[in-house]
């Protein structure tokens, strides 16, 4: 359960290596409720290897992440998956071709890539209010392999 005054993330000595390759090294980070932050860096700087880490898709080879008062390798990440929001570009290359726009809003509900099975009618319902709240409601029905980068973006 999120703590009230903990940090909403601490990431403390936070190193991510891949085979002999060092992305992130020794990244000390303190981002308290009420602050706004920008990850900013050229290709291959480790930017999306961060935000992959704080969502608990990617493990820290070393060091620790406290997301909501939560640590990673001690919380159910999955379901401490479902507070965050993550729109990163990286996550429209993973969307299958012929998803539509608004399975995609009902995956991210639920902090899935694609989803699995039949939507809920409460959850097409509630995802075509959000998509014509961002003034995206023509491209509900609409396949991914149609949408524009721009569309996209904004769905996600």
């Amino acid at each position: 359960m999120h703590k009230p005054d903990a940090p909403v993330i601490e990431l403390s000595n936070l190193t991510i290596r891949r085979d002999d390759t060092t992305i992130l090294r020794k990244i000390n980070w303190r981002v308290n409720r009420g602050e706004h932050w920008v990850v900013l860096g050229g290709n291959g700087s480790g930017k999306t290897t961060l935000l992959s880490a704080l969502t608990g898709y990617f493990a820290p080879t070393e060091g620790d992440i406290d997301l909501l008062g939560e640590r990673y390798g001690e919380a159910h990440w999955p379901t401490l998956r479902r507070k965050i929001g993550l729109v990163s570009s990286s996550l429209r290359q993973m969307m299958a071709e012929n998803e539509t726009a608004l399975i995609s809003v009902i995956a991210g509900k639920y902090a899935m890539i694609d989803l699995w099975g039949r939507p809920k009618p409460a959850d097409c319902a509630e995802a075509r209010k959000v998509l014509r709240l961002i003034r995206c409601g023509h491209l509900a029905d609409r396949p991914w392999a149609v949408l524009s980068l721009g569309e996209r973006q904004r769905v996600l």
